[in-house]
């Protein structure tokens, strides 16, 4: 019951408090316990993922345990982890497999069976994570063919639960790198999915459908009649995926009709989330494949008149600054342009039509900025139609404004205008306080042409405009003030806390978090302190909100109004809200051509049923053309292979356009916040020849360097070791699961000898860095003729990486290139390769790369590869591990420095640790993590004490510490949000292995 509670209602602050009680259970006799205990861990990962990466290795002994309960709540937590880093996970594939092979052929008790399936749920998620491991890897897919073969084959009972692991199996046979075979059975479910009669099945068809038609278009046209006629399904879900299938399929010669089917769909739909979700689709579309531009206007007048002002707000932003940029075609730029103008003049001819807001303010912006390109227009008809619009009372105030620009632009390319003085007149005296600024600044500007002219030039909504962000233009007004004795400005942070040490203001802050007597003594006045912090055992979790509290108060954003000094509100605005009812949209607008009218229902009886088959055969040739095997198709999200129609020109900088680019499909969330501040500043030490520090190593005595590595099981896993020890470890000879039943699952059995031989080479490090800290020289490839060796140095600005490549045959190797690959999280200086022409025989050669952390993570891998010539190219691969302490470096600062910096920052995490028999004072346990973590101690007074450190180039993060009763209480406080937790991550790492 009280691990059930604890992963229930025990908030992010609590965990470290109960983490260690929990981590006991995971080793209890009683299944249940342990189970409970896995489960609770899981809810402790969603909430606070860093506080638990030390318990890894014990996941992995969940994994291996005796009983299926608990075997399938680790599941759980693996799901979650492979989601964010596969890579780290790809040695335990064969494990996966074998569970899913035992649990697909029935080895598991029968109380996990469901309507005759074994364990289906835990089938679902198998298959889910082989299918995360697999993906863009052809190696790992290989070791999962066979058990999906069979998952598919066994998976053939008529109900529902088999329906979910078939199309679960679909979903990862399309996600690994695929088989021929393995295509052909899922192309099959999908089609027996397709053409089920249920409507559950028909759906969970045109689902899997719509997921696998990236990989295989042709799949489209084998079920191109289902589609039609599921166009025309009574069940809108089922409409709704039909036409997210079609908009897959989409190309230059289909679009027309299925942005056609889209708008028929959008027009009867009144739920937000549809409208929302298919007018960016539209957008998009219309867009990307626009046969011209009388059909891209009225397409996007639909659009903005069905989505009325519940859209997407990039969609009429993105259509302004297409029209703004243009094509490569000066022509086509003013032929888009002129039709947009014509379509929306005769649009506002219309006295009584109402239209969104979002479509009167695209309207207004167009007609201000190009109403010019009509030779025989008048501009005081346009102006006119504007100005009626401003008396509309469904016109709100924002509208009004884009209103008046417009009005305005126009106004700066005629001499006078009578509708202009009436408008100035009117709303010079308006209530409306915006309204009445842009009458007089109107008012003011007509009486300098000249000056208005300069300020609204023609067709100059792309020009850049520079803007001083230093306000340097004041520069001379700052030093003038200063001469006469005005006082220096100060940050927001550096007032706020002088206002602080000088006010007697109450103090909210916890009591475990309180100031000692001592405050006075570590020369820190004011607000919290480090060096005269107090902090209780209880001290646990992370806040990152309390360098905030003093700025904290009530927030009503959002909070509806509902008494004033007039009374109850409501009451005003329903009678006032009346007005404001939205009208129906007039379907002539919608697209600029006649739509035939219904047939009466005597004439549909009159229609035989060829003539229905008909005409479903040729809107199924007009929806899927372009699927065909010759023809060219351009699916979403894959590269397009017709040019675009509506290509931008690139007016705008390539930067302005990259943070107003927007997509309509969901992406990916990174698992690490990019490290703010992060800039190179050493580049300039690694400028010059491709592979700096190139050097010979000649032959010299034989040095041999052996050693083996023994795995006890019963023995917990270092984190240092984890992923090389596991992949070679054994389970107990006993079964997995209780069942006696059960086959035995083991790990493979390859715990050879490790042997690092560096053959009949020295390998030394150049004297310049053998002076700097740096780890052993480690192989890292080899094959009969060639080995690759590395070592990490870490310099005071920089961490290097040298690489040792040695040619151990008889003959030259010519061509070498060694290539890393880009990652997220590694940044190498200079060049990602090296290059070397010819490695003679018996020699050796090295090179140097400068290795920096982009986005902060506790440990990544930063992956390679060798090729190499001699009478066949060669190919080898290789990983190198870093982690966050190879890019710490300490901080030498004072404790007044210190102080000054606490307090600026706001990213902070606090843990409580247990301290070991060996640690018993807090001297003790900062020298260990000064030698484990690099940090500088600033200072230790009694049981607290301070220190700093800073990730390379200079991001620093400083830590508060504090021993009570053989708890080590750390706080860390950094600019980064990801640093303080990955240096709490590396303190518990070095608090265990001391």
């Amino acid at each position: 019951m009280a691990l059930t509670v604890v992963s229930q209602i025990f908030p992010r602050e609590m965990i470290p408090a109960v983490l260690p009680l929990i981590e006991d259970k995971l080793q209890h006799s009683k299944e249940i316990i342990r189970r409970k205990a896995v489960q609770a861990l899981y809810k402790f990962y969603l909430i606070a993922p860093n506080q638990v990466q030390h318990i890894h290795d014990k996941f992995r002994k969940a994994l291996c345990d005796r009983d299926v309960g608990v075997m399938a709540a680790s599941l759980h937590i693996y799901l979650q982890m492979i989601k964010k880093n596969a890579s780290g996970y790809k040695d335990l594939t064969e494990s996966f497999v074998t569970i899913l092979k035992q649990v697909v052929g029935g080895k598991l008790p029968i109380d996990f069976n469901y309507h005759s399936v074994p364990a289906p749920w835990l089938q679902i998620q198998l298959l889910r994570i082989l299918g995360l491991l697999g993906k863009d890897d052809p190696r790992t897919s290989e070791l999962m063919y066979d058990v999906l073969d069979e998952s598919l084959r066994r998976a053939e009972i008529n109900h529902n639960i088999t329906y979910a692991i078939l199309f679960e199996c679909v979903q990862t046979i399309y996600t690994i790198c695929p088989k021929s075979d393995l295509l052909e059975k899922a192309a099959k479910c999908i089609g027996k999915f397709v053409l089920s009669p249920k409507i559950n099945l028909k759906y969970l068809g045109l689902k899997a459908l719509t997921y696998v038609i990236q990989q295989d278009p042709n799949l489209a046209l084998q079920h191109q009649m289902t589609i039609i006629e599921c166009l025309d399904h009574p069940d809108p879900i089922i409409k709704r995926e039909t036409l997210e299938l079609l908009y897959r399929i989409t190309n230059g010669q289909n679009v027309t009709v299925i942005v056609q089917k889209m708008l028929d769909y959008l027009r009867q739909s009144k739920e937000e989330y549809t409208i929302i979700n298919l007018t960016g689709k539209i957008a998009e579309l219309a867009e990307k494949y626009a046969p011209d531009n009388e059909w891209f206007i009225q397409t996007m007048n639909a659009v903005f008149s069905v989505g009325g002002d519940v859209m997407h707000p990039d969609i009429p932003n993105n259509f302004l600054r297409l029209l703004a940029e243009g094509f490569d075609d000066e022509k086509e730029d003013k032929q888009l342009r002129l039709y947009a103008v014509q379509s929306y003049l005769s649009l506002l001819e219309e006295e009584d039509a109402f239209y969104p807001q979002k479509f009167l303010q695209v309207m207004s912006w167009v007609l201000g900025e190009y109403c010019y390109l009509i030779n025989d227009g008048d501009p005081e008809v346009i102006i006119t139609r504007l100005h009626r619009l401003l008396k509309q009372t469904f016109v709100t105030s924002e509208t009004k404004a884009w209103i008046m620009t417009a009005i305005t632009k126009i106004s700066s390319r005629m001499s006078c205008s009578k509708t202009v003085d009436k408008l100035i007149q009117e709303f010079s005296t308006s209530l409306d306080t915006c309204m009445r600024q842009y009458a007089f600044e109107l008012k003011h500007l007509c009486e300098k042409k000249e000056l208005m002219k300069k300020l609204l030039p023609l067709d100059a909504s792309c020009d850049e405009i520079m803007v001083d962000a230093s306000l340097s233009f004041l520069d001379g007004f700052v030093a003038e003030g200063l001469s006469s004795g005005a006082a220096p400005y100060k940050p927001h942070h550096q007032r706020q806390e002088e206002k602080l040490s000088q006010e007697k203001a109450l103090n909210f802050e916890p009591y475990g978090l309180s100031f000692t007597s001592s405050v006075s003594s570590s020369g820190f006045t004011g607000r919290q302190s480090p060096a005269g912090l107090s902090l209780g055992s209880d001290m646990s979790g992370n806040s990152a909100e309390i360098g905030q509290k003093e700025t904290d108060c009530l927030k009503l954003d959002g909070v509806r109004k509902l008494w004033g000094k007039e009374g109850y509100l409501p009451k005003k605005e329903n009678k006032t809200g009346k007005e404001d009812k939205t009208q129906p949209v007039p379907d002539s607008i919608l697209m600029g051509h006649v739509v035939d009218p219904p047939l009466m229902q005597s004439e549909q009886q009159v229609v035989s049923l060829s003539e229905e088959e008909k005409e479903k055969q040729q809107l199924a040739s007009t929806l899927f053309v372009g699927l065909g095997s010759n023809s060219t198709i351009s699916l979403m999200g894959r590269a397009d292979t017709i040019t675009q129609k509506l290509k931008k020109k690139s007016k705008i900088s390539e930067t302005h356009n990259s943070e107003e680019a927007s997509s309509f499909q969901n992406t990916a969330t990174l698992p690490f916040s990019p490290l703010p501040n992060t800039a190179p500043n050493n580049e300039e030490n690694f400028q010059g020849n491709e592979h700096l520090g190139l050097r010979k190593i000649s032959l010299s005595s034989s040095e041999v360097l052996e050693a083996s590595v023994s795995f006890d099981t019963s023995q917990s896993l270092t984190e240092a070791g984890l992923d090389e020890k596991l992949s070679n470890c054994r389970l107990s000879t006993s079964s997995l699961f209780a069942d006696s039943s059960i086959e035995v699952f083991q790990l493979p059995q390859n715990v050879p000898d490790i042997v690092a031989s560096k053959a009949s080479f020295s390998l030394c490090l150049p004297e310049e860095l053998a002076g700097h800290p740096h780890s052993e020289i480690i192989e890292l490839c080899s094959r009969d003729i060639l080995t690759v060796y590395s070592c990490k140095v870490w310099t005071d600005d920089c961490s290097l990486l040298v690489l040792f490549v040695a040619n151990k045959s008889t003959s030259p190797l010519k061509t070498v290139n060694l290539v890393f690959e880009s990652t997220e999280h590694f940044k190498i200086f200079e060049s990602l390769s090296s290059h070397f022409p010819v490695i003679e025989a018996q020699s050796m050669e090295s090179c140097q790369k400068c290795v920096q952390l982009e986005k902060v993570c506790t440990e990544g891998i930063l992956p390679g590869s060798i090729s190499y010539h001699l009478e066949t190219d060669t190919h080898l691969e290789f990983s190198l591990t870093f982690s966050l302490s190879d890019f710490i470096r300490p901080m030498k600062i004072t404790t007044e420095d210190f102080g000054r910096l606490w307090l600026s920052f706001l990213n902070d995490v606090k843990q409580n640790l247990k301290m070991p028999p060996s640690q018993g004072s807090l001297s003790i346990a900062l020298n260990v993590l000064k030698q484990k973590l690099k940090l500088h101690i600033v200072e230790i007074i009694g049981n607290e004490g301070i220190a700093a450190c800073q990730l390379l180039p200079s991001t620093p993060c400083l830590l508060h510490c504090r021993t009570h009763a053989r708890t080590l209480a750390l706080w860390f406080r950094s600019s980064c949000s990801a640093l303080p937790d990955g240096l709490l991550y590396q303190c518990q790492k070095a608090m265990e292995e001391s």
